[in-house]
């Protein structure tokens, strides 16, 4: 009976140090980090719905341009256009970039740069190299255009809407079927520029060119040209006057560019202008650059000045922030 006493005592303590264990493996797998949820490691979500994707930084400042507001648009016979929300907001602030806060006493330049669409490939590599302080003028006879506002968006670029209008030389120099003419009636050019604004939506004003082209002709023609910019202020856009040398507008909130850096397109004449548009910054405060067709040469130039710019006393400004008030309105 002995020896049974002994047996029995060996078996039990077998089964409690097995529970002993168990509680401890347990006591330890509650204190060990929960798995990462990655499908195919650990338990998978629910259902794909459960997984939330995390966006990238939408630009290096952290800044992305507005989306399209319903409140800032209003139905053409063209698609939506432009127009003044009722409470006063304005495509040119609700469409802005947003400098990066520095001091305020330092020149400063803002540069555009036009032709941007009509080139897919081109036009992407200008949103992925250039600092999202330039400002993208684009072509409104641009196909696929979804896809570039939505990349130009999500990294903060500034936007214009280019307006072809004639220029000098034409009609051998042809803006397009749909440029603002001197020999068309208000009415034509007026449904001309509805087309063009109802092109996309999202950008806070107008530039004067499209490509190289000027609209010399059509803003030596003052009435068309000032009905125009009245047609641009009333809803709520800037206007940007491509011909250096010219007064700022008369009719719209804008300002006249100050220097055209690739005419010609090399790197040598680039280069060249856009140390003239420091000088000019130096000396007045503030001047306005216009690249007037995107290149890839165009694009490497500026983002290498543009790199450097800090470093030589300047900041690279949005048109938005250094337009000034219409110098007359009826």
């Amino acid at each position: 009976m002995k020896g049974m006493w002994v047996g029995w005592q060996g078996l039990g303590l077998f089964w409690l140090v097995v529970f002993v264990v168990i509680v401890l493996a347990g006591v330890t797998a509650s204190l060990l980090p929960e798995p990462n949820g990655t499908l195919g490691v650990g338990a998978p979500p629910a259902s794909m719905a459960d997984i939330v994707p995390v966006p990238p930084p939408a630009s290096p400042l952290g800044h992305t341009t507005a989306a399209p507001d319903p409140d800032l648009m209003e139905a053409g016979p063209h698609g939506a256009l432009p127009r003044i929300a009722t409470n006063g907001r304005t495509s040119m602030l609700a469409y802005a970039h947003l400098p990066e806060a520095r001091d305020s006493q330092q020149p400063r330049i803002a540069m555009i740069v036009g032709g941007v669409g009509l080139n897919p490939g081109i036009a992407e590599q200008a949103v992925q190299q250039l600092p999202p302080s330039v400002v993208l003028a684009i072509n409104p006879y641009s196909q696929r255009l979804p896809a570039l506002l939505s990349q130009a968006r999500s990294r903060g670029f500034e936007m214009l809407v280019a307006l072809p209008m004639e220029s000098r030389g034409h009609p051998q120099n042809d803006a397009g079927d749909r440029a603002l003419l001197t020999t068309l009636a208000p009415a034509v050019n007026r449904d001309r520029l509805f087309w063009i604004l109802s092109r996309f939506q999202g950008y806070v004003g107008a530039l004067g060119a499209l490509g190289p082209l000027r609209g010399e002709r059509f803003a030596a023609l003052s009435e068309p040209f000032l009905a125009m910019q009245d047609s641009l202020r009333m809803r709520g856009l800037l206007y940007i006057d491509a011909r250096p040398g010219e007064p700022h507008p008369a009719r719209a909130w804008g300002r006249t560019i100050d220097i055209v850096i690739d005419e010609p397109a090399d790197r040598r004449t680039i280069d060249l202008n856009l140390a003239a548009l420091e000088r000019r910054a130096r000396e007045r405060g503030a001047a306005v650059g216009l690249g007037t067709d995107i290149t890839p040469i165009l694009i490497e130039r500026i983002a290498r000045w543009a790199a450097g710019l800090e470093e030589r006393g300047m900041m690279l400004a949005p048109i938005s922030s250094m337009i000034q008030r219409p110098v007359a309105q009826p």
